[in-house]
């Protein structure tokens, strides 16, 4: 879900900002979100791909932040991600039904408006700001 994983990876680069400096290991990370360290890692391994967390391999390794936090928008960690629309999904209606052989249409055109609206609000808060919570 959408939410769970938004709510995951924010978890993770919000305590990595708080950590700033410092490598921190997957079972550190898991153990704050609470969750099993390998979910974490394939997390981790997208946030990777984006560039928001760089990593340093073997005895003494670990994560950091793949940039600065002021520079990490939530709207860009949300798309990174999404995976439905933030209302979720069609269904497969009876195209006979008045309704049914259009709401599809519709409910694109909402979600699609609703989802614009969200980004657009997110992306004026950053990591930084976000962060800022917890200090």
């Amino acid at each position: 879900m959408n939410n769970i994983r938004f709510a995951t990876v924010l978890h993770i680069l919000t305590l990595l900002r708080m950590k700033e400096g410092q490598l921190l290991s997957s079972e550190y990370i898991a153990g704050s979100v609470n969750v099993n360290a390998a979910a974490i890692r394939k997390e981790i391994k997208n946030l990777k791909t984006f560039g928001f967390i760089t990593s340093k391999e073997g005895k003494g390794g670990g994560y950091a932040l793949g940039r600065s936090a002021k520079k990490i928008h939530l709207s860009e960690l949300y798309k990174a991600v999404s995976e439905v629309h933030l209302l979720g999904k069609s269904h497969n209606p009876n195209p006979e039904c008045p309704v049914g052989k259009d709401i599809n249409t519709h409910l694109k055109n909402l979600f699609e408006t609703v989802d614009k609206a969200f980004l657009k609000e997110i992306n004026q808060i950053t990591l930084e700001d976000f962060s800022k919570k917890f200090f």
